[in-house]
C-alpha cells in the first residue's frame, strides 16, 4: 500500500528535501503551505512538479485537525522553524520562537492527538535542545519536544547539528560556523575523539532528510531522541 504522509513547514530547508525524498519514495505526500505565502503559486508549482499534492490548511487548531482527516497520513513530519533573521524582519510576535517553533509545533501534535490514525509523527529538533539550553532558540524546542511527546502517538524525535546544504536563503555566519567546526571536529577525531565528532559534525539537508524518512519507518525508532551521529 502507498504510504501518505503529511509534512509541516514544506517550504523550509529539510522540509523541501524531505517532501522530494518521500516523493523519490513512492509516497502519497501532502506538503503543507500557508495559504498567506507570498510565494504560494510557485510552491504549489514546485511541489506539484515533484509529484506532491499541496495542503493550504490555515494554522488554526480546527483547520489543522480537519486537514489531516481529510488527508489521513500514516506520517506526520514537522519541519517547523523560524530565524533570528525573520524575527527582526517580521516582528517578534509574530515569529518568534514561541509563536512559531513552539506554538505551530504543539498545535500540530495537538491535531495528531485528536484526529488519530497517524502511526508515527516525526519531529526535527535541534542538538542541544533542553529546559536549561543556553538561548530561547534551545529552550523553545525543548518545550516543542516536550508537546511532541505528549501527543498520544509513537513519536521520534530528530535532533542534528550544523544542517549544510544549497539554501534558498543565505546564511553565511551558519555556514561559517559549520567550516570551522567541521574542521575542528575533524582534528579531534584524528586525537581520538570519534564520538564528539560524529555527534556535533554537520548534516546536509538530502542526507537529513533521508533519514527522517528512514526513522519513520523503524518501529525501533518509536519513542526515541536521536541524535546527530545517528543522523549521518
Amino acid at each position: 500500500m502507498t504510504t501518505k504522509v503529511f509534512v509541516a513547514g514544506a517550504t523550509g530547508f529539510v522540509g523541501k528535501a524531505l517532501v522530494a525524498e518521500a516523493c523519490r519514495q513512492g509516497a502519497q505526500v501532502w506538503a503543507h503551505v500557508r495559504p498567506d505565502s507570498p510565494q504560494l503559486q510557485n510552491w504549489q508549482g514546485y511541489f506539484s512538479g515533484i509529484g506532491a499534492e499541496v495542503s493550504t490548511a490555515a494554522w488554526q487548531p480546527e483547520a489543522i485537525a480537519a486537514e489531516l482527516r481529510r488527508t489521513a497520513p500514516q506520517w506526520v513530519f514537522c519541519c517547523i522553524g523560524t530565524t533570528a533573521k525573520r524575527m527582526g524582519r517580521d516582528g517578534k510576535a509574530a515569529n518568534s520562537y514561541e509563536t512559531v517553533d513552539y506554538g505551530l509545533t504543539k498545535m500540530l501534535a495537538d491535531a495528531v492527538g485528536q484526529v488519530g490514525g497517524v502511526e508515527r509523527l516525526v519531529y526535527l529538533s535541534s542538538l542541544g535542545a533542553g529546559p536549561s539550553a543556553a538561548g530561547a532558540y534551545l529552550q523553545w524546542r525543548h518545550r516543542a519536544e516536550q508537546a511532541v511527546q505528549a501527543c498520544g502517538v509513537a513519536w521520534t524525535i530528530a535532533r542534528p547539528s550544523f544542517i549544510t546544504g544549497q539554501r534558498d536563503v543565505s546564511r553565511p555566519a551558519e555556514h561559517s560556523a559549520s567550516l570551522v567546526a567541521d574542521g575542528l571536529l575533524n582534528a579531534l577525531g584524528f586525537l581520538g575523539a570519534t564520538t564528539t565528532r560524529q555527534r556535533y559534525r554537520s548534516t546536509d539537508d538530502t542526507t537529513l532528510a533521508r533519514a527522517l524518512w528512514r526513522l519513520a519507518n523503524d518501529p525501533g525508532a518509536a519513542g526515541k531522541v536521536v541524535l546527530s551521529e545517528d543522523l549521518h
